[in-house]
C-alpha cells in the first residue's frame, strides 16, 4: 500500500515592514524552533512596501531555505492587508501569525499548538507583562476596554499578533481597514472556539514601532463599523428603519401637539422653531426608513451573490 505524502501541516504568516535588523535573527530562532516541532512547515513574509533593505535580506533567506515564501506589496498598504494576504497564501492545516519585530517570542509556538490541540479554533497570545512604552500601553488598555465593553470579547490582549488559527476559520474572514485587531471577535461572533495563553513579549532592540495615535483612531472607525456589521448586517431595515420609525413619529406628535395648541388656546406659533423640527424629524424619519429599506436590499444581493451566510455549519450528520 502506498502511503500518502503528507501536506503542508503548519504555516507562519509574518507581516515585514521596515525591519532590516531583525530579520536574520527573527528566521535563525523561527526556524530552530520549527525544525524542533517536527511538523512539515512553511513560512510566509509579507513585504507591507518595506523601504529599508528587508526586502533584500528575505530574498537572501529565501536563496537558502526553500520552505521560505515571500509575497511583496507594491507600496504600504497596512498589517491588515499584509495578513489577509499571508492567510490567502497560507497551505498549512494551522496558521501562526507574529510579528516580525522579535518582540513575539517564537518558542511560544510549541504552547499556542498544544492549546489548539485541546479543541479550541483559534489561540491568541496575551502578553501579559508587556514591554512596550508607557503610552503604547495606555492606548492600547483603552483600545482593549472598549472591544470588551462593546464587542463582549473575552480575550485581554486583541492587539497581540501572536496567534494559532486552525486553517478553516481564515477562510470566514472578510478584513480591511485595521480589522487585524478584531480577528478574535469575529470569529467569536461566527460561533468559533477561541482561548488565549500568556506569553513572552521582548522589548524591541531594534528598527521603531509603527503605532501611534492615528492607528487608535482608525481602529476605532472598524470597531463601531464591526458593531454595526455583527448586529444589522442582516437586518439593517431595523436599526434605520426603527430610527426612522422613531423620528416620524416624534415630529408627528410635536406638529399635532403644535396644532392643538394652536387652534383650542390659540398660542401663535410665528418665530417658533418647533414647526420646523417637527416637519425636519418627519422628512428625516422618512429618509430614514428609505435607506433603511435600500440598506436591507444591498445586503440582500450582497449574501445572495457571494454566497454568504449568517451561520457557520459545524458538521453535518
Amino acid at each position: 500500500m502506498v502511503q500518502r505524502k503528507k501536506g503542508t501541516e503548519l504555516s507562519v504568516v509574518i507581516p515585514v515592514y521596515n525591519e532590516e535588523g531583525n530579520l536574520n535573527r527573527l528566521y535563525s530562532q523561527l526556524k530552530q524552533v520549527l525544525d524542533g516541532i517536527g511538523k512539515k512547515y512553511e513560512i510566509i513574509f509579507v513585504d507591507d512596501g518595506s523601504t529599508d533593505k528587508s526586502f533584500e535580506i528575505l530574498r537572501k533567506i529565501k536563496g537558502k531555505e526553500s520552505k521560505v515564501k515571500i509575497i511583496r506589496f507594491r507600496k504600504n498598504f497596512g498589517q491588515t492587508a499584509a495578513l489577509s494576504a499571508g492567510f490567502a497564501h497560507a497551505r498549512g492545516e494551522v496558521v501562526i501569525s507574529m510579528d516580525a519585530d522579535l518582540q513575539n517570542d517564537p518558542r511560544d509556538i510549541p504552547r499556542l499548538l498544544s492549546k489548539l490541540e485541546e479543541g479550541n479554533d483559534v489561540v491568541c497570545g496575551w502578553r501579559y507583562h508587556r514591554k512596550d512604552s508607557i503610552s503604547k500601553r495606555i492606548f492600547s488598555n483603552i483600545a482593549s476596554w472598549l472591544r470588551r465593553s462593546l464587542l463582549s470579547e473575552n480575550i485581554h490582549d486583541s492587539g497581540c499578533t501572536l496567534r494559532a488559527y486552525r486553517k478553516y476559520c481564515l477562510s470566514e474572514l472578510d478584513m480591511h481597514g485595521e480589522m487585524h485587531r478584531y480577528i478574535p471577535a469575529l470569529l467569536t461572533w461566527k460561533g468559533y472556539k477561541i482561548t488565549e495563553i500568556k506569553v513572552t513579549h521582548h522589548p524591541r532592540m531594534y528598527g521603531y514601532s509603527k503605532y501611534h495615535w492615528g492607528r487608535l483612531i482608525r481602529g476605532f472607525i472598524d470597531l463601531l463599523n464591526i458593531l454595526f456589521w455583527r448586529k444589522y448586517s442582516a437586518r439593517p431595515l431595523h436599526l434605520f428603519g426603527g430610527l426612522g420609525l422613531f423620528m416620524t413619529l416624534s415630529g408627528i406628535v410635536l406638529g399635532g401637539y403644535l396644532a392643538f395648541i394652536r387652534l383650542i388656546y390659540k398660542v401663535p406659533l410665528a418665530g417658533r422653531t418647533s414647526p420646523l423640527l417637527a416637519i425636519l424629524l418627519i422628512i428625516l424619519g422618512v429618509q430614514f426608513f428609505i435607506s433603511g429599506i435600500l440598506a436591507d436590499m444591498v445586503m440582500k444581493i450582497y449574501y445572495k451573490q457571494r454566497d454568504n451566510r449568517e451561520y457557520v455549519i459545524e458538521e453535518i450528520i
